[in-house]
């Protein structure tokens, strides 16, 4: 029987190695870390600016956090009935609840606590804001593709989570503008058929405001979302380091290696600069800009509403999509369904956020895409993708303006029932024509690279050659911009099924084949397919052709 023997470190070596050796070697004798911690630390980064983004969301959340801490120490989430006799004259007197009051109390009379109240506030927004943004690059550079699947969907719960978390945390201060927004949730959740009166009653405790909703949502917003947004955002990493990380063509990539820095010493310094720089600016924005004056709101009473009200701009589309519904009921079996509330709050955002969460399986099934990507797509390389993506947005945009729709008309003089039949026509209208518009640009950038690869840089130097011809010079393209340009994967689209076999027999799939087939080459309609070597090299030779008259020119001028 063969044994194996491995040396073991004395006390005496481990102090030779002064005191961070001698930790350093009490740990991986307990916990064999070392390996572990060397294949972590040499793990290789790629440099993008874009990448950046997810930081963002990652130190936005770290500030949340760490405020959310300090907030937590001082407010009182309860519906007690009290009366204001605080620092802040104006509602001195002023009956309110215990949140409102200690919610004023944080921001007049705890030492920093209306600047910690503020930057809260602004690293949540900031924090969906990185986190829908990120999914956007995500979205349109094609990363969420083979094997990153399972990390997509994690990524779009954790937006779905960012708004719910932003929205339960907005309604904790008690105020006129929080109180209205919960009484419009608490609409939307008795909208729902059947089960919508039981579960409003549940969650407020009686009818509404109640006297537990309070409570109930500041369970909801420091423990179990963020707990769960804790454990996700753990998970997303984790992937995100066993996938190794994607990265955009260029010089030295393929699909079985990454290109950058090392996560010890370099990329960690520069992560760590990151977060004080978004540290920085959150505090700086905070201290500046004030959002949120609870105290020119006044406490919430259900018979006030303010004027003008609005979200937070997360939150916006919906209101937009409500104000934008118009007033359909349908009486059903002694039950009303009210269809302009259940359609814009409920069935809109459920397809929208089903829709991005499941779009990686409907484009490989879509273009029988099967195979694992770790290089970038550029956005202009995916037309139809990228067009997609745009009319999304638009859809977008179009409600969250539409959620303004009365400040937008009282501020122009417009007649709000004009604003809304506007909104109402561009809803439908400027989508697809965004769609059409987004493509022919991607597909008129490729065509500008392809003529980047064969002629080159056009330097706008024009010379007349002795025969007359006017000729202008052009510079090859550098080798960074080549390969980028070369990354481009060359696609075709799936070849139409056969409806019956050699013998005769019908293709009982035939007509699902079709769909993939005719859907593949809608996807991957007006391909631009990038120049062959043999194209690029006669376009370098004609091209050092036309140089060489030019120079011989310029020596036969400069002879005279």
């Amino acid at each position: 029987m063969s044994t194996t023997q491995e040396s073991i470190t004395t006390p005496e070596h481990a102090t030779a190695q002064g005191k961070g050796g001698t930790v350093a070697y009490y740990i991986d004798d307990r916990l064999a870390s070392a390996s572990f911690t060397k294949r972590l630390l040499d793990k290789v980064f790629p440099d993008h600016w874009s990448f950046m983004l997810g930081e963002i969301a990652l130190y936005s959340f770290i500030i949340l956090l760490l405020s959310g801490t300090y907030l937590t120490l001082w407010y009182n989430p309860s519906m007690t009935e009290v009366v204001y006799n605080g620092s802040y004259v104006p509602l001195k007197g002023v009956k309110m609840s215990e949140a409102f009051s200690s919610t004023l109390a944080i921001s007049f009379d705890v030492r920093g606590g209306l600047l910690l109240r503020q930057i809260h506030h602004w690293a949540a927004l900031f924090f969906v804001a990185a986190v829908s943004v990120h999914l956007l690059r995500v979205f349109f550079t094609g990363a969420f593709r083979k094997p990153r699947e399972i990390n997509w969907v994690i990524g779009t719960f954790l937006l779905v989570l960012a708004l719910l978390e932003g929205f339960s945390g907005y309604s904790l201060p008690d105020d006129l503008l929080s109180g209205t927004g919960l009484r419009i949730a608490q609409g939307i959740i008795q909208a729902i058929p059947l089960v919508g009166t039981y579960v409003a009653m549940f969650l407020f405790g009686g009818e509404f405001p109640g006297t537990d909703i309070m409570g109930r949502l500041y369970s909801i917003h420091i423990l179990l979302i963020p707990g769960l947004l804790l454990g996700l955002i753990t998970v997303h990493l984790i992937m995100v380091f066993y996938q190794k990380h994607t990265q955009f063509p260029g010089p030295g990539r393929t699909e079985s290696n990454v290109v950058g820095f090392r996560l010890f010493p370099i990329y960690m310094a520069k992560a760590g600069g990151f977060f004080f720089v978004v540290f920085g600016i959150t505090v700086l924005i905070a201290a500046f800009v004030t959002i949120n004056p609870i105290w020119l709101y006044g406490p919430y009473t259900p018979s006030q509403v303010t004027a003008g009200s609005q979200p937070d701009w997360y939150i916006g589309f919906l209101d937009g999509a409500v104000r934008l519904m118009p007033n359909l009921e349908t009486s059903l079996l002694g039950y009303t369904i009210s269809w302009n509330i259940i359609v814009p709050a409920l069935v809109v955002p459920g397809i929208m956020f089903t829709a991005l969460g499941l779009y990686p399986w409907i484009e490989a099934w879509a273009t029988g895409d099967k195979r694992e990507h770790h290089l970038l797509d550029r956005p202009r390389n995916a037309p139809t993708r990228t067009g997609l993506g745009v009319m999304a947005l638009t859809f977008y945009m179009i409600l969250q303006l539409a959620g303004g729709n009365d400040v937008i008309a009282a501020a122009f003089n417009l007649s709000i029932n004009a604003m809304t039949w506007t909104f109402r026509f561009l809803l439908f209208a400027l989508p697809p024509i965004a769609f059409v518009i987004t493509k022919r640009i991607c597909l008129g950038l490729q065509r500008r690279d392809n003529d980047k690869l064969l002629h080159g840089y056009e330097t706008g130097r024009v010379l007349r050659l002795p025969s007359g011809e006017f000729l202008e010079i052009h510079e090859p393209i550098g080798d960074a911009e080549k390969a980028m340009i070369l990354g481009k994967a060359d696609v075709t689209p799936m070849a139409l099924p056969a409806a019956v076999d050699a013998n005769g027999v019908r293709n009982p799939k035939a007509a699902k084949s079709m769909l993939r087939a005719k859907l593949s080459r809608w996807y991957y309609s007006d391909v631009i397919p990038t120049p062959t070597a043999q194209e690029m090299q006669e376009a370098a030779n004609h091209a050092e052709h036309e140089l060489h008259a030019a120079q011989s020119h310029i020596k036969e001028i400069a002879s005279h």
